[in-house]
Order: C-alpha cells, then structure tokens, then sequence
C-alpha cells in the first residue's frame, strides 16, 4: 500500500496556526493586542524570525492588522474565506521570481540609463515620490502605490519610449508583487520599512550623480533582497 508524501511542518506554520485558533475562537478577542514579537518568542520557544514569519503569514490571511510602532491586533471582523493553510498564501511565489527576473533584467538597465539622460524635472519627481515613500512610511496602502510610481517614474527618466511602455506594461503585475512581497516581508516592522526607504533614497542619489554603474548596483542590490523573501518562502 502506497502513502501519500507529507510535508514536514515549519515552525512558523505552528505558531501561525497556535495563534489563527486563538484568534477564530475569540480566545483573543477581536480587535485585541497580541503580545509583542520579543514576548510571543518568549512564550513559544522560537526565534524572532519565526514570529515574524508566522505573523507576516496571519496578516496575509487576513486575520491580523500589524501597525507600524504600535504592534500587532486582531482584526474587528474575520474574513469569509481563508486559505486552507499558510502554503497557499506562498503558491504564487514562483511566478513572482520570474516577474523579479524580468524586473532585474529591465529595471537595472533603467537605473543605469536614467542616471545619464535623467532631466532636472526627473529628478524632481524622484525626489518628491521618496518623500511621499517617507510620508507614508506607516501606511502600507500609500507606501506600495507611492513604490509603484517610483519605478515607472524611473523609467521615464529614461526618456526611453520603448522602456517606458515596457514598465507601464508590467504596472499591474508590479503592483501585485509589491504587496505579495510585503507581506512575505514583514513590512509592519518600523526596521523594515526605514530599510527599503534607504535603498531607494541610494538609487536616487547615484542617478542624481550621474553614476550609471552605482545606480544599477543599487537597484540590483534591491531586488536581490526581494528575490531573498521570495525564495525563503518557497523553502
């Protein structure tokens, strides 16, 4: 008699679904604060890495809210409909890593262009769109559409027709990646956010010098770590 292959669970699948029960029973009361990460790693046993995962995973389902600084909440209402398990929240991850390798290959070569034929006006958009990024820092709605622009400006920079309708093409996917990522990413956490505001704020600065090599360095260097999260959810 054959038997079915199983998966062995991850740690973060057990806190996620320790916590998901608590949370569907009214055992943490809708709208209540859970512990914090330091606390909750405390009381499983675990890393904080597994927490974050485990809570990144419950804020795709839906089920909780993470607000910047201020911890993690239980949502007021639960959603109707949730994935079976936290495996489902991860199914599209492979397809995402073919968009980041087109996105790797495309938006280098935007970076690098950019910093070469950008325009005084581009510059300033840039610059303003990263202020909008920092504005938003704590409001992940905002911040994904503010990134969005920030990449389709920075193929306009290009002053590259062709580029730009390519990245103009690609602005619906990129979008959806964007929040997918997020979320892998554990965007709630103030560390987090500052970090990928910093990556753009340094590839502005290397278009701003006209240093077309830095530019894509910092953009590669960017994505890398996108693709980094992807990965690390397909394991």
């Amino acid at each position: 008699m054959a038997y079915n292959r199983v998966q062995p669970q991850k740690g973060y699948e057990l806190v996620m679904q320790q916590i998901r029960g608590r949370i569907e029973t009214g055992d943490i009361m809708p709208g209540g604060k859970l512990p914090s990460v330091v606390d909750l790693a405390q009381q499983f046993g675990v890393g904080r890495s597994t927490i974050r995962e485990a809570l990144s995973a419950l804020k795709a389902m839906g089920l909780v809210t993470i607000r910047q600084g201020g911890g993690t909440y239980a949502v007021e209402v639960l959603p109707q409909e949730q994935p079976a398990d936290a495996n489902d929240l991860f199914q599209t991850a492979e397809s995402l890593l073919e968009l980041l390798e087109v996105r790797k290959v495309l938006e280098t070569g935007c970076a690098h262009l950019a910093a070469t034929k950008r325009a005084a006006a581009d510059m300033a958009k840039l610059e303003a769109i990263v202020g909008e990024m920092e504005t938003f820092l704590d409001d992940e709605d905002l911040g994904e559409a503010a990134d969005v622009r920030f990449h389709l400006q920075l193929a306009a920079s290009t002053h590259n027709s062709l580029l730009i309708h390519l990245m103009e093409s690609l602005s619906g996917r990129l979008h959806d990646s964007m929040k997918r990522s997020r979320k892998l990413w554990f965007y709630g956490e103030s560390s987090t956010a500052k970090r990928l505001l910093q990556e753009h704020r340094d590839i502005v600065d290397a278009i701003r010098k006209g240093d077309g090599a830095l530019a894509s360095d910092k953009m590669r260097e960017h994505l890398q770590k996108v693709e980094d999260v992807l990965r690390r959810a397909q394991m």
